[in-house]
């Protein structure tokens, strides 16, 4: 229940002269405070019932390419008296409080015209309070969304151009406090510049040039369906032959860049195919890949239901390396309808928005998604074996070299997310991030190839995919799992002690790698001195060289200093995050420069000698480093090759 709390005290700044105008003040200042007294509440617990009523959002997106969203929301209101208002903070698939209320502007709530004060909660920033008048049947809330530029915020990313626009309705909408967000209806009308088409999950109502109405929906599914629109269009069906339907939607700044050529589209047809074979069965009416294509937007992916909001730079399709580095994004998010949406760790799921999640099972939600997103994009085209194993290399040696796991598990980068997930400042190695994802694709390769080795190879992760994935055909309805729940699942494929297994690498701290699964595959990480196409792609996309396998660091193309590797060459030489390597030897710094120095310095005792700029302070620092560059790449260890079968397209 809200807790009331102290009266602001009025200016001492106003001079008030005249007793009756002073009395007049005091008391209207009184009836403020204690109509906005309960401003600093607790908690509300969500009750599972219906909300009375349904919300109405308007969005109107005519000044989106210039990054204002304008919003007008109707909510209706039962009874007279105090009633908090959430903006959702805790969004889906972001694993932290990252709700963008700081790009809410101009707020404005009014009943039977009248606008009415309200007031910010001082223990939940989310969280706003209004006192409904006598007679009001409903109240209008008024603002902007101030989608940011590029850089982005806290929460929110660079989503719109002059061209398109990305549209996150957690961003757009507030909801009343005290109902699960299911049981909260809402009708959203979106009004999109001239000539712009759009695509989203939202089933349409009725359409009136360039405004359309959708069919009300629970606020859960409202901010599970994300809309994109834009100038230039294209929509791709990619379940021909009277399947469930599956769309590729791609807005982009260019028309040139929208077009699929006819393999990249069997490519993705082959996905959607792949992923029904391993999992048996959807749980979607319908699917669409949102795909903006923008080097002015951000750069990510994010899963829906029904749905997911791909974004990656503009030559995606036009690029061939662009194209094979980031081709696992959208079977990634894919994936995330079955693991991560359908079925959801137990504690990964919450009755509202503004509840908070605890992040323990996401080496499950986010790493056998991320491992099933390298499994099926080479099942389906969309990687050559040679280049999933590539990526298996890349992965296999960032995380051997991962010098904070002498102090932090691989579990605690999952229960911390909320810390990893914004972390920043450099030091990455040292302080590990969301290795999750990457760690997590190495421990269920281990727990596949585990299968297949105690089975024979009569079983595997896929007979794991269709057993805990696969059941409720067609269902929408989240089913949660807890760890025992998995371990469980894991011993009905093929009995093991897999709880012993997985806490033995979860809990792991050291200085080795505790996941064994590329062994286990028959092949082992190696290193030489020539980058794999892979690599070269990867250097390419970050503009700068990646040296941690060598001298230990990572910097950019104009020289500044991304990570150290902890205890390596160039930290024993002084070398840390947010330096500038200003010359290599001499000679002006590029990252081919600072190659080529350390390919000179390989078999010799002369140290590598670089000119740092530190802020507005230069020195010398001495790389004493002799091992020349160093590359990963997977080679046949001898055995079976399990990574053929598992890279193989199921029949």
């Amino acid at each position: 229940m809200p807790r009331a709390a102290s009266k602001a005290i009025p200016g001492e700044s106003v001079r008030v002269n005249t007793p009756s105008l002073r009395s007049s003040l005091l008391a209207a200042a009184v009836g403020m405070a204690l109509s906005l007294s309960a401003v600093a509440s607790d908690a509300i617990v969500p009750a599972d019932t219906p909300y009375p009523g349904t919300l109405a959002v308007k969005l109107d997106l005519t000044d989106a390419p210039k990054r204002v969203f304008r919003v007008q929301e109707t909510l209706p209101v039962a009874q007279p008296g105090p009633l908090t208002l959430y903006y959702p903070q805790w969004i889906p698939g972001e694993h932290s409080p990252s709700g963008p209320i700081n790009n809410v502007a101009g707020l404005t709530i009014t009943a039977s015209g009248r606008q009415l004060p309200w007031r910010r909660d001082l223990r939940d920033m989310f969280a706003i309070h209004v006192d409904v008048p006598q007679g009001a049947s409903q109240l209008e809330l008024s603002f902007q969304f101030l989608s940011p530029g590029e850089g982005g915020s806290f929460g929110a990313s660079p989503s719109s151009t002059p061209d398109l626009v990305d549209v996150e309705f957690n961003q757009v909408a507030f909801y009343p406090a005290g109902h699960y967000t299911r049981q909260i209806r809402i009708q959203p009308t979106v009004t999109l510049p001239a000539g712009w088409q759009f695509a989203t999950a939202l089933e349409t109502a009725s359409s009136s040039g360039a405004t359309t109405t959708f069919k009300p929906l629970g606020f859960d599914d409202f901010v599970d369906s994300p809309l994109l629109a834009g100038a230039h269009f294209n929509r791709v069906d990619l379940a021909p032959g009277g399947r469930t339907p599956v769309h590729l939607t791609v807005v982009a700044d260019e028309a040139g860049q929208v077009k699929l050529d006819d393999r990249q589209v069997e490519q993705h047809r082959a996905l959607v195919a792949q992923a029904e074979k391993l999992f048996g069965t959807h749980h979607y009416a319908h699917y669409d890949f949102l795909l903006t294509l923008s080097d002015h937007t951000g750069h990510f992916g994010l899963e829906h239901h029904q749905s997911s909001d791909d974004r990656l730079p503009a030559d995606f399709l036009t690029d061939k390396s662009s194209y094979a580095l980031m081709a696992s994004l959208m079977p990634h998010e894919y994936v995330h309808s079955w693991c991560g949406k359908f079925r959801r760790p137990a504690r990964l799921w919450a009755p509202d928005f503004n509840t908070t999640e605890e992040d323990d099972l996401l080496w499950v939600y986010e790493g056998l998604t991320d491992y099933w997103s390298g499994v099926l994009s080479a099942r389906s085209g969309l990687w050559t074996p040679a280049q999933y194993r590539d990526s298996m290399a890349e992965i296999a040696a960032s995380m051997s070299h991962r010098t904070g796991r002498a102090w932090r598990s691989l579990q605690d980068t999952a229960d911390a997310a909320p810390l990893t997930y914004y972390g920043g400042g450099g030091w990455g190695n040292w302080r590990r991030g969301t290795d999750f994802y990457p760690e997590g694709q190495l421990l269920w390769l281990d727990v596949d190839t585990q299968i297949r080795a105690l089975s024979g190879g009569k079983r595997s992760l896929d007979d794991f995919a269709r057993l805990f994935f696969g059941m409720d055909p067609g269902s929408h309805v989240t089913r949660t799992y807890t760890f025992d729940d998995v371990v469980a699942a894991l011993n009905q494929v093929q009995p093991h002690d897999w709880k012993g297994f997985l806490r033995q690498r979860l809990d792991y701290t050291g200085p080795e790698l505790p996941e064994h699964g590329i062994e286990r595959s028959g092949w082992k990480l190696v290193y030489d001195d020539k980058p794999s196409a892979f690599a070269k792609s990867m250097e390419s996309l970050t503009h700068g060289a990646n040296l941690a396998y060598s001298i230990g660091l990572s910097v950019s193309a104009k020289g500044e200093i991304r990570d150290v590797q902890w205890d390596g060459p160039a930290f024993k030489a002084g070398l840390v995050p947010g330096l500038t390597i200003v010359a290599v030897n001499g000679k002006d710094y590029s990252p081919q420069a600072l190659k080529d120095a350390v390919t000179a310095a390989k078999g010799g005792s002369a140290p590598i000698e670089l000119l740092v700029k530190n802020i507005d302070l230069y020195s010398t620092v001495k790389v004493d480093y002799h091992g020349g560059l160093r590359y990963p790449h997977l080679a046949r260890a001898g055995g079976k090759d399990l990574f053929g079968a598992i890279a193989a397209p199921l029949k």
